[in-house]
Parts: structure tokens; sequence; C-alpha cells
């Protein structure tokens, strides 16, 4: 597919071409499409977020249909999320050997939540199209905390729709580029659940780490939020150990603040726990009133060991009740293997990997980009770990997602009017709120696409790998 030349005419002439990128640049930077420089951090420093130039083609039946799937994925979620037989049943094994997910799973287990306790998550959904299925969309993984960038990648269609509008294809913009409204949906979301918790004086919290590269992202967060004037305030778990009390009915205050919502931005990697006092701060949040986003339940819920789970039949028949349901979830599920020496069928998934590693991912039970292996480094990887060591990994068939052609723009970089071969993966956001027994809120809200060079393994926009993009919708 030549891109440029079926659905977007880019200039000719170089000079033009560069003054387009410069516009772009100044664009995103002036509405907020920011981020601090992970290199050199300076707090008062801000450069804008690396992005493609052009919106990137994308089929639309597959969107819309994961768009219409969501719902059904936060029911199930909510549904996992809440078993406590089935969690501790998946987790037995992983958690004798992955140090991190053992804490998550001991601190969940030292809380007896109560049956009519609410939660909230955002949830967020991430797909790729697999070229050897007719480019239908596959779950590459779902995340149940800290899904990120929500905020930007509304920026962001933004700064599509004014760089249509330089090249004079405003014919475009509502015909390829979907509305999205990921900010908002976030943002109702919390605010619907500090509704519910129904004390008008009380704050949402943001669990954030030491240093924040991914600043605008959570202050337009916020920034919505105080709108409604509803305050927020942001402490690290660190903090938290120190600052953050539970009275005599279990409600969290912060420095006098009583919290009705504790949002996690941080908390979801081993890194952001140096300390027992940030678990000591973690757990305390839990045992509370306050509604969590997630709860740990919820975060465990989002472990790659659950997902390859969910991918066997019998147990996706667990939390779905509705035939429809199920069929279109075991449809944007890939091949997931279990690496458990419990498992009968282990041994074969280990002799698959050594003998075809490039059709592969190993996974660990981690989020935020840059810990899955790939290909040629699979094979050392398993021969390094014991049987018992396998557990804390799943096996993934490696979805091949088609290339398009686009430029991708970073600070610093020099212009270049050569393109890039690309990937974009697509995140659908949703939101749930509910107690153990009855969802009360369930909504599908709004995308991100992340896109990447093609040779590159990772999409993590925060890990300096992929960057944000904008879907252009084609039939």
């Amino acid at each position: 597919m030549d891109y440029f030349k079926q659905f977007i005419t880019l200039p000719k002439d170089e000079e033009q071409f560069a003054e387009l990128i410069t516009k772009a640049k100044d664009y995103a930077l002036m509405h907020g499409a920011g981020i601090r420089p992970s290199n050199n951090f300076n707090p008062d420093a801000l450069q804008f977020v690396p992005f493609v130039l052009t919106p990137s083609p994308f089929p639309r039946a597959e969107f819309e249909k994961v768009v219409a799937l969501q719902t059904t994925l936060n029911e199930l979620m909510h549904a996992v999320a809440h078993d406590d037989e089935f969690l501790s049943s998946v987790l037995a094994s992983t958690i004798k050997v992955d140090d991190f997910t053992a804490k998550l799973f001991h601190c969940y287990k030292s809380i007896k939540p109560k049956k009519d306790a609410l939660s909230l998550t955002l949830i967020r959904s991430d797909y790729l199209p697999h070229k050897f299925e007719g480019n239908s969309l596959k779950q590459v993984e779902i995340n149940t905390i800290a899904s990120s960038f929500g905020a930007l990648a509304t920026i962001l269609r933004d700064v599509h729709c004014y760089v249509l509008g330089e090249l004079d294809e405003y014919e475009k913009i509502g015909k390829n580029l979907p509305q999205n409204d990921a900010l908002h949906g976030l943002c109702d979301g919390m605010l619907r659940a500090w509704e519910m918790y129904g004390a008008k004086n009380a704050v949402i919290l943001f669990v954030v780490e030491d240093v924040t590269n991914n600043i605008c992202d959570q202050r337009f967060i916020e920034y919505e939020i105080r709108k409604a004037g509803v305050k927020v305030i942001r402490k690290t778990l660190s903090e938290l150990n120190i600052e953050a009390e539970l009275n005599k009915n279990d409600e969290l205050v912060v420095e006098g603040d009583l919290v009705s919502v504790v949002y996690f931005r941080a908390g979801y990697d081993g890194a952001h726990y140096p300390s027992e006092r940030e678990w000591n701060a973690r757990c305390k949040i839990e045992k509370s009133s306050a509604i969590k986003c997630p709860t740990i339940n919820y975060h465990l819920s989002g472990t790659k060991k659950v997902q390859q789970e969910l991918a066997k039949e019998e147990n996706l028949r667990r939390f779905l009740k509705d035939e429809a349901k199920i069929q279109a979830v075991k449809a944007v599920f890939t091949g997931l293997y279990s690496l458990d020496k419990n498992d009968a069928d282990s041994e074969n998934a280990v002799k698959m990997a050594l003998a075809e590693p490039e059709r592969f991912v190993l996974k660990p039970q981690r989020e935020g980009g840059g810990h899955n292996i790939y290909g040629a480094d699979i094979p050392s990887t398993l021969k390094k770990l014991t049987e018992e060591e396998r557990s804390a990994y799943i096996l993934m068939d490696r979805i091949l997602p088609p290339m398009s052609k686009g430029f991708i723009i970073r600070p610093g970089q020099k212009f270049s009017s050569t393109p890039s071969d690309l990937v974009s993966e697509l995140g659908i956001f949703g939101i749930i709120i509910g107690t153990k027994d009855k969802i009360l809120y369930n909504k599908q809200g709004g995308h991100i696409l992340r896109t990447k060079l093609a040779e590159s393994n990772e999409t993590g926009v925060n890990a300096g790998l992929g960057v944000l993009d904008t879907p252009f919708l084609f039939d």
C-alpha cells in the first residue's frame, strides 16, 4: 500500500516539507503534546512528545470491532479480578519465583475487602493487526494499571487535524480520523467514582513516580478533574508511607485531606518499591475505604499469566455466559502457552520456542514496556531458567503486523524526506466501576495509537521506543 499516494498528498518541495514539520512541532508543543526529556531531566524543561507527522492507515472494520468489544472485556476483567479462587490458583506457581507478583499477591491476601466495596479501573486493551489473518486485530495484552497517554492521544488527534488542514485535506478529517474522547472518558470515570464515594470535600489522590517525565498526560487529567471542582493531590509511595493515615473508619487521610479515589500512575514496576516502606504504603491504601484505581486484585488480573489462562476456552466460559461475547473475545486472542512445570503442555511449549524462536514472544509479569524477549534471545533465556523460574513467564505467538510508511518526528531530529517503514499498535480504553457482584458503570473511553519503526520490537512511548499517532481509517 502506497499510503501517501492513496490517502494523503505531501509537499514535494523539501523546503515546504520542512516548514510543515516545523509547524507540526510548534502546534504539538503549544497545545500540550509535551513530555519532559528523559536525558538530562529538568523539571522546568518541556519538549514535544515524539509523534508521526501524518496519521497512519488502520482498517476501519477492525477498529470498530474492538471499540465495540471493550465493554465486554471490561466485564470479563471485573469478573476475573473478583474471583479469588481463580487468581489464587492461576498465580500459585508464579508467585513462588516472581518476587514482585508475590508481594502484590501477599498484600492482596492480607486484606479482606468488603463485598460491597467499590472499585474503579481504567483498562487499556492493546492490539496489533496480523497480516497472515487478513489484518484482523489480535490482542497483545490488557493493562489494568497506569494505562497512560489517554490525554496526549486526544491532543494528538488535534495535531493531525492541523497537519491535514495545512495539506488542504480538510475533507478527510471527519471521514477518516475517528473522534477520540480518551481524556474526557478517563476523567469522567474518576469523577463518577468520586461522586459514588459520597464525600463532597474529598480529594482524588494521584500516586506518582519520584520523577515524572510524562507530566503533561497526567496534568491534563488533573486539570480536567479540577474543572469539575474536585481537588487533586499528587504523592509518591514514599511520601504516602509517612503522610497517609487510616482513621477509625478506615478512611484514607493524607495530611488532613480525606481521599475518595486513588489513581495509580506508579506502582506497576518493582523499581517503584525500593524498600518495604513503599509496600507498606501500597497495602495501607488497599486496606482503606478509598476507591482504588485499580485495586490490587485488579492489578493481579492484568498479569500475563492470567491473560494466558483466559485464552483457554473453559476459563473464558467461567466468566462470560453469553455465547456471542465468548466468541467475540476468542476471535482477538492469539496463541498463549503456559511455561508452568505443573501444566501438562508446558514442555511442548518450551520445545516449540527452542525450535522456532522467531515465531514467539517470551513475556514476564511486568507492565511499562521493554521487558519482553524476542526471537533469537528466547532460547538462551529459557536455557538459563530452571523449571520453576519458567513459571514467571508465558509464551505468546508473535503477531506480525503489516507495514505502513511515515515520518517519525522526534526532538532534535534532523529533517529527512525519506519515509520509514512503520507498524502501529492500537489501544482501546475502558472504564468500569462496580462492586464484586454489581457493575454500576461500564464504558469504552477512547483510544490510542502507538507507532514504531518496523524493526523495533517494543512500542512503549515512555521508554523511548514508540511514538504517538492517530488512526487514519480506511475501508
